[in-house]
């Protein structure tokens, strides 16, 4: 029997989920939860195979969420569920150490033999998501420009930025249009936009 955690903010989504992995022979739903700060207190305390989580839990995302079970609960898998997934996210899910990367959407079927896939210690993820994965580009930009372009999609200006980093203005803005640049971007928040769905951030 795959003891299984289900982490969604939304009940009627969260019952769906629980009813539709209940109904299967050799799935059983040992707790679910409506908070990222409730995952790991409950698979500590019912000991979980597997957690099914929200990619998008309002407090505590699901990347964080399942980085804090691979390091405090490592026997208890991980499956991400998002509603609008996308390539960078699959490599984020599994930097994170999650096993397990599918839409919201899929079937019931599908959801099932992912959580076995999982809980037996294998990857999931849905096809079409895999092969956009691997399509997308290998990160052009260097750490330097990654440590930038966070502090810009923190809202922070070039001279804050210069001064966190310490760096000349100058030196800022020859990252931000090298970054701009690489990604093609027309604006430094349309370069944060495409490193993230791009998972590079």
């Amino acid at each position: 029997m795959i003891g299984i955690l289900v982490a969604e903010h939304l009940p009627l989504v969260r019952r769906g989920l629980v009813a539709t992995l209940d109904n299967e022979s050799d799935m059983r739903v040992v707790a679910d939860v409506a908070a990222g700060q409730d995952v790991l207190p409950a698979v500590l305390r019912h000991a979980p195979r597997t957690a099914v989580i929200d990619l998008d839990l309002p407090d505590v995302c699901g990347f964080t969420t399942a980085i804090r079970l691979h390091e405090e609960a490592p026997a208890c898998r991980v499956l991400l569920l998002a509603r609008d997934p996308s390539p960078g996210q699959v490599r984020r899910a599994f930097a994170a150490h999650a096993l397990g990367f599918m839409s919201l959407e899929v079937g019931p079927e599908q959801l099932a033999h992912g959580v076995r896939q999982v809980a037996a210690g294998r990857r999931a993820v849905d096809s079409e998501l895999a092969v956009a994965a691997l399509r997308s580009a290998e990160n052009p930009l260097t750490r330097r420009e990654l440590d930038v372009l966070r502090l810009v999609a923190q809202g922070a200006r070039s001279n804050e930025i210069a001064d966190q980093l310490f760096l000349s203005v100058g030196t800022v803005r020859n990252h931000l249009s090298r970054i701009m640049c690489k990604t093609q971007a027309r604006n430094r928040l349309d370069a944060v936009r495409i490193a993230d769905d791009s998972g590079w951030l």
